[in-house]
């Protein structure tokens, strides 16, 4: 369908409110891409972050994930370049292997938004992470065959749990046996 037809109900520097023919979605301005990291471990971790979403109201255990050229310091980025930034800017882990996995719809009914996730493995602990300012993200390192289970235990605590941890499990554990 042609973004011609589109009419722009309400704007802001995040996002765009869109009309296409009578069906309402949202778009991200600004920025060049979205990446999700499945950080493995040499011993088999994998790396989730906890934090605070205010529109579910509670924490959130997910993947590290950040955006690609949203901000004019990173401007024409490419995507690999911020899968690595986000991972040691969230984790404090640098990986030195990031491999383009896959790129999907995040939530097609309500955004045009893809993501690109990428497998980061060889991993070294710079510091601590936890984001940058205003950002307060606490690392977990879970066993991947413990993964799964984890993540359950957290649901059933009351915390969210963003469906795209599943799918990094999926491919973390294709990582890890080599398929």
């Amino acid at each position: 369908m042609s973004e011609t037809t589109d009419r722009i109900l309400y704007e802001t520097r995040y996002l765009t409110l869109i009309d296409r023919k009578g069906w309402y979605f949202v778009r991200r301005p600004n920025l060049s891409g979205v990446v999700t990291m499945i950080a493995l471990t040499d011993g088999g971790n994998l790396i989730f972050v906890e934090q605070y979403r205010a529109p579910l109201g509670k924490n959130c255990f997910e993947l590290p994930a950040g955006l690609a050229g949203d901000d004019p310091a990173h401007a024409g980025e490419p995507l690999e370049e911020a899968a690595r930034r986000e991972l040691l800017e969230e984790t404090g882990y640098l990986a030195a292997k990031v491999k383009h996995l896959f790129d999907g719809a995040t939530s097609p009914g309500m955004t045009d938004e893809a993501v690109s996730f990428f497998l980061c493995t060889g991993l070294t602990k710079q510091h601590a992470g936890g984001g940058v300012e205003g950002e307060s993200i606490a690392v977990h390192e879970v066993p991947l065959q413990e993964a799964t289970n984890w993540l359950l235990r957290r649901q059933s605590e009351g915390h969210a749990v963003a469906a795209k941890a599943f799918a990094g499990i999926l491919f973390a554990e294709r990582a890890a046996t080599g398929t």
